[in-house]
């Protein structure tokens, strides 16, 4: 491998993210043909380090390929639902992707080698159904690399604590603020205390991620800018997400540290690293690595699709640049906040978004599911 000249090799890069810089690059995307095909072990042998999956994720890869045909079509046969259907589909190529990283949590000593799958979303505002929809997902596959997805919405918030508390491993989902990072940091600390209240003195088979969305932050923020259209506006376009993104690093580093924290350190317990998500660049007027080369730091995870892979493969700085210029971060947030934007409202629209968008995904593919058992019956 030889040198790029930006830190790392140019073979390297990924490899390079997690031994020089402490960040583990996760795979954002799955589908049945990489398994099979061997695309996935690929990945991993590269460096990456996880992975996670979605319902949008799940719709196109279910509705784009013949791979799932044959599964689906014994199922209905059998006189198995649709919707059941659907996640024996799902839950099959979760199963591969866990054995595929299972090197990677051993060796990692149960810190990394996760792969996560979301309950249904149109449970993000029900405390109970989340729970129980977490913990049957947990309990029936049953794997320790398993994480599970929860939405970090104000329902989430018991949900997330619960689960901690039974020991079970969880990524939570569509956090757009720093407001409501800290809430979510809260429920994991909340639910390893609840574990030790319990009884439970080693904690080191929990592991959590907290999902901090980066790029539609920039989307939603720089189409206000562009209505406020001074030359101070336009010139903080692009630059909202990574400096948010940057504040709530600033403020893992505060609430895992001090008393509270080292008492749960003590008995194992892992930080709950921020993990950068939506990370593909959405305007092609930025670097299309540009939520990857400014958010590299010790203890945190970014989940890329692979068209993103493959760019910062190619190009990609590493480099230690999460925590470079905090006061820089504090500036372009002050100033977006001075021209009339109110980023708590952002955070509050693109949640509301997110978790339609993943329910639009999840409820489509089910009837294209529905619609092709019909043709078989």
């Amino acid at each position: 491998m030889t040198d790029d000249g930006d830190g790392g090799t140019t073979n390297g890069r990924l490899e390079g993210l997690y031994s020089e810089c402490g960040q583990s690059p996760w795979l954002d995307n799955l589908r049945r043909g990489w398994i099979t095909g061997g695309e996935l072990e690929n990945w991993v042998e590269r460096g990456i380090r996880g992975l996670t999956s979605n319902p949008s994720i799940f719709q196109k890869a279910i509705e784009s390929s013949p791979d799932y045909d044959e599964q689906f079509g014994d199922l209905v046969c059998g006189g198995v639902s649709v919707d059941d259907a659907y996640w024996q589909l799902v839950t099959s190529d979760i199963r591969a992707a866990l054995q595929a990283l299972q090197g990677v949590h051993a060796d990692s000593g149960g810190t990394d080698g996760f792969v996560s799958v979301e309950v249904d979303p149109s449970l993000a505002h029900d405390t109970e159904a989340t729970t129980q929809a977490a913990r049957e997902l947990h309990q029936g596959i049953a794997r320790p690399n398993l994480m599970v997805k929860i939405p970090g919405t104000v329902e989430g918030l018991p949900a997330i604590r619960q689960m901690i508390a039974e020991g079970n491993s969880i990524n939570v989902t569509l956090i757009f603020s720093v407001a409501r990072y800290e809430k979510v940091a809260e429920a994991y600390l909340s639910g390893l205390e609840d574990r030790v209240a319990a009884g439970v003195t080693d904690l080191s088979d929990v592991a959590s991620v907290a999902s901090f969305f980066v790029s539609r932050t920039d989307t939603e923020v720089d189409r206000q800018l562009d209505a406020v259209g001074s030359a101070s506006a336009l010139g903080l376009r692009g630059r909202t997400a990574v400096a948010q993104a940057k504040a709530a690093y600033g403020r893992f580093g505060e609430i895992f540290s001090g008393p509270r924290w080292a008492r749960l350190a003590a008995l194992g317990a892992q930080v709950q690293r921020p993990l950068w998500a939506s990370t593909s660049t959405k305007n092609p007027a930025y670097p299309d690595t540009l939520y990857v080369d400014e958010l590299i730091g010790p203890h945190t995870v970014n989940t890329m699709p692979d068209a993103t892979l493959v760019a910062f493969c190619d190009h990609g700085k590493v480099r230690r640049t999460v925590d470079a210029d905090q006061a820089a971060a504090r500036y372009v947030l002050d100033a977006v906040t001075s021209h009339g934007i109110d980023l708590d409202a952002v955070a509050n629209t693109l949640e509301a978004q997110g978790v339609a968008a993943f329910t639009k995904s999840f409820d489509e593919l089910l009837v294209s599911l529905q619609t092709k058992a019909d043709s078989l019956a």
